[in-house]
């Protein structure tokens, strides 16, 4: 049988899981999606019950068929989620939505006590941002119902939870706890005082490396099993075992997030300003990080791109690049597009102009897109020189996503990787002792050079 590694990417639309070999090749995979569930609210989130049931199927299923030698597995999942455990064990809440609002009044009353906010945003490399920062979920928890966070024995991040599917172990992980979760307080290296002062540190289990990995006797089988990582690093963790020089790295998918792990010191007030944060490298080291909802806002853009050109919803897949669309809407270009999920960027209203065909109307969408993005990517560059600018996930293959990219960083070399592979590669790569060489991309992650189109005259 294949030694193997066994490693769930979970998303939050996609999970997904995968096998790779001793040298990272994939050499199984599969997906499922769950429809959301509602919380006592009726805010939309994941079916925690569904996806822990789906986790055991499919371990099973892989160690029955008796196909692969399964030696490890490890998690890779969303950050700014916490699934809160009781004494017994038992799941106590839903797991909260990151996108479901906080009372506004509780957040002014969290930076009265424990702010400013910048200085707080310095030191915890976290801005303000509701549920995504997913110790706000703690405190506001803790505010507002008060009798479920006293039954509260452990919070885990998702990550986290997902090794505990497994082990019964309960633990936190660095990247998990230092990606916007406004806990860590990166000049201390410890979690920041806030958190003391609300004893939040009693129901958070102990810190282990994200290296970590936990000898189980799992069926009559011994195998590793892995602590889990936040995806946005574990996105990134080949890239960095793997170049020399500097670069930045866009991890598109529901976020686009472009993540700067060569960034010095803390958040400036300009990196602020550009709604910059921090993530976290396994080794404790923060790394600058500029997010964009553009994957969900595209989403969204291209379902109503479908309705108004009345043509099927997955037109959009096979949209090629066309140099003539560009020159044409470059002209007199103003945005012609409400974006829903980019607030103050956009039209006010949605208005594609008369006689538009449906090729034009979604190079316009993304000429709009792609200018937003290409503004993310400095913000995250700050003043670092780089010479590449490396893309994976969903946008990986969007052809004219990466073509307008590509025009607006022609200084650069702009590579892509495999759109499927980015945090589930580095999910096997974090609990294994194999080094990574200049070739790793390449021979592992179908690396893509794209070159800047030429234009022509007018």
């Amino acid at each position: 049988m294949t030694p193997v590694t066994a490693i769930f990417d979970i998303g939050r639309t996609n999970k997904k899981f995968f096998l790779f070999d001793e040298n990272f090749r994939e050499v199984h995979r599969e997906y499922v999606c769950f429809p959301m569930i509602k919380d006592e609210d009726g805010f939309p989130t994941e079916d925690i019950q569904a996806l822990g049931a789906w986790l055991k199927e499919v371990f099973h299923r892989i160690l029955e068929a008796e196909q692969y030698d399964v030696q490890a597995i490890n998690f890779s999942s969303y950050g700014a989620s916490f699934v809160h455990l009781g004494a017994d064990g038992e799941v106590l809440t839903p797991l909260y939505n990151y996108n479901k609002p906080l009372p506004e009044e509780l957040v002014t009353e969290f930076y009265q006590r424990y702010g400013p906010e910048e200085d707080f945003t310095t030191h915890t490399g976290s801005n303000s941002a509701g549920m995504l920062n997913s110790g706000m979920q703690l405190y506001w928890l803790k505010r507002t119902k008060p009798e479920v966070f006293a039954k509260i024995r452990y919070s885990l991040h998702l990550p986290q939870f997902l090794s505990y599917v497994f082990t019964g172990i309960p633990l936190s992980e660095y990247t998990s706890i230092g990606c916007h979760t406004a806990l860590w307080d990166y000049r201390k290296k410890d979690y920041h005082d806030w958190v003391y002062q609300e004893e939040l540190h009693r129901i958070l289990p102990p810190i282990v490396s994200t290296e970590t990995s936990i000898n189980m006797n799992y069926n009559g089988k011994r195998i590793s099993v892995g602590v889990g990582i936040h995806d946005s690093s574990s996105a990134l963790l080949p890239y960095i075992r793997s170049q020399e020089k500097p670069f930045v790295l866009v991890s598109t998918g529901t976020w686009s997030v472009s993540l700067n792990p060569f960034a010095e010191g803390a958040l400036s007030p300009e990196d602020q300003k550009a709604q910059c944060i921090n993530y976290m490298r396994i080794d404790g080291q923060p790394v600058k990080a500029a997010r964009l909802f553009l994957g969900e806002e595209y989403k969204r853009q291209v379902q109503k791109l479908a309705d108004h050109f009345n043509v099927d919803e997955g037109r959009h897949k096979t949209m090629k690049f066309s140099t003539e669309a560009y020159g044409e809407l470059l002209k007199d270009f103003k945005p012609w597009f409400r974006l829903e999920m980019l607030p103050g960027e956009g039209a006010s209203e949605t208005s594609i102009p008369a006689g538009t065909s449906y090729s034009y109307a979604y190079h316009h969408l993304m000429m709009e897109l792609t200018r937003l993005q290409a503004e993310n990517i400095r913000a995250a560059l700050g003043g670092l020189e780089v010479n590449k600018l490396f893309v994976d996930g969903g946008f990986s293959d969007n052809e004219v996503y990466l073509n307008l990219l590509t025009h607006h960083f022609r200084d650069l070399k702009v590579r892509t990787t495999d759109a499927s592979l980015g945090s589930a590669l580095g999910a096997a790569i974090c609990i294994s002792d194999k080094e990574l060489n200049s070739k790793f991309l390449k021979d592992n992650y179908g690396l893509r050079k794209h070159q800047p189109f030429i234009l022509a005259p007018a």
